[in-house]
C-alpha cells in the first residue's frame, strides 16, 4: 500500500472532525465520563482493527483515550489510517456521554 501525498492527507483530514496530522501519523483524543467508558470504547475498536489487520497505537489516561494511526509498514499515512479513524469516530459515537477534548 502506498503512502498518501500531502494534498491527499489534507483532503482526508478535512472529512474528519478533531483529527490532526503530526509526524506521519494522525491523532485524536477522545474524552469519556469515566474509565469504564474509555475502556468500552477501546474494546469496540478491536473487531474493526482485527478485521482490517490495522491497529492504532492507543494510550488510555483514565477517561482520555489518545488514538494514533500510521501505517508502519508503508512508512507513513495510507487509506487504512483514515478508514481506522472513521471507524473510531463511529465507535466513539456509540459510547454514552462522549465529550470531545475541551468540551466541558
Amino acid at each position: 500500500m502506498s503512502t498518501l501525498s500531502a494534498a491527499d492527507i489534507e483532503r482526508e483530514l478535512a472529512t474528519l472532525d478533531g483529527w490532526t496530522c503530526q509526524d506521519r501519523a494522525i491523532r485524536k483524543e477522545f474524552v469519556f465520563e469515566d474509565f469504564p467508558e474509555a475502556v468500552l470504547f477501546v474494546s469496540a475498536l478491536v473487531p474493526v482493527a482485527e478485521a482490517a489487520d490495522h491497529h492504532p497505537d492507543i494510550e488510555i489516561h483514565y477517561k482520555r483515550v489518545l488514538l494514533t494511526y500510521t501505517t508502519h509498514s508503508a512508512g507513513g499515512l495510507t487509506a487504512k489510517d483514515f478508514d481506522g479513524a472513521r471507524a473510531a469516530d463511529v465507535a466513539a459515537a456509540q459510547v454514552p456521554h462522549l465529550r470531545e477534548f475541551g468540551d466541558g
